[in-house]
């Protein structure tokens, strides 16, 4: 068990009953990754949820995740392939019917890109995050939507202030993250009419397996313990309860908008 995990299945119970909601998480690694904190106060929470992992690799990892749950659904999805994506949402058809919701926690960048100067980015560099951290929304929101026709529906997306900020040694993922930012708002746009909302959580700095490969990332996390009006970094729990949130009916109101989780950092000017 993640050493994040404190008991949020008696706070998501009590507070959002999510009993006969479909929904898939797209980016659970190992027990460290933000997607693998959402899916399982989700769960929590009642919701029947397919997970994705990318390779054979990690199948057995995201399988151990799993391990106690009753029939979970896991489904092999490299995004950057639009067969695989296509293949499983043509499966959650089949198994769910339906869709309530879609959590896109994807992002990667080539570690020679994650450190100097940004101005060497090279062409197929830029590409890669690009298309893995950012493109990779698009065709998964256009193959969710006809699955929320019914009911609508809600997305939520993973974002980092290096968006709106600089970050040094993050470099081409902060473009790469204001892409989908961008991506948030013109998907809220387009499937507002068919009451599908769309949005974006930007947490702090949290401990997985990308962060690792970010140099200077303690500093990071160090800087802003320091600066944020709460004094501290956040947890895994908490973006996941803010996932929670957006992705239920408490959240009817809201779309096209992204959610800081990062103990108030984003307000500070020093």
């Amino acid at each position: 068990m993640a050493e994040w995990y404190t008991g949020p299945k008696s706070i998501a119970m009590h507070l959002i009953d999510l009993r006969g909601k479909y929904g898939v998480v797209f980016g659970a690694a190992n027990q460290r990754s933000i997607a693998w904190a959402i899916a399982r106060v989700l769960h929590d929470a009642g919701a029947t949820l397919a997970l994705t992992y990318q390779n054979q690799r990690l199948k057995e990892w995201v399988a151990r995740l799993v391990h106690d749950w009753e029939g979970p659904v896991l489904l092999e999805c490299d995004v950057a392939t639009d067969e695989q994506i296509a293949a499983v949402f043509e499966e959650l058809g089949r198994r769910f019917g339906a869709l309530s919701f879609v959590v896109h926690s994807v992002a990667y960048a080539n570690r020679e890109d994650l450190e100097g100067a940004f101005s060497r980015t090279g062409r197929q560099g830029f590409r890669t995050a690009l298309e893995i951290s950012a493109y990779s929304l698009v065709p998964i929101v256009r193959h969710a939507a006809p699955l929320m026709e019914k009911d609508g529906g809600s997305i939520v997306a993973l974002t980092f202030n290096a968006s709106q900020r600089v970050y040094p040694e993050y470099n081409v993922m902060g473009t790469a993250k204001a892409a989908l930012e961008q991506e948030v708002r013109q998907l809220a746009f387009e499937l507002g009419p068919r009451n599908i909302r769309v949005n974006a959580l930007s947490p702090g700095p949290l401990d997985t397996l990308a962060s690792r490969g970010i140099h200077g990332f303690l500093d990071m996390k160090r800087i802003h313990a320091e600066r944020a009006p709460l004094r501290r970094n956040v947890t895994h729990e908490e973006v996941a309860k803010a996932a929670l949130f957006l992705l239920s009916d408490l959240s009817s109101g809201i779309t096209g908008t992204v959610l800081p989780v990062d103990a108030g950092y984003h307000i500070m000017g020093v």
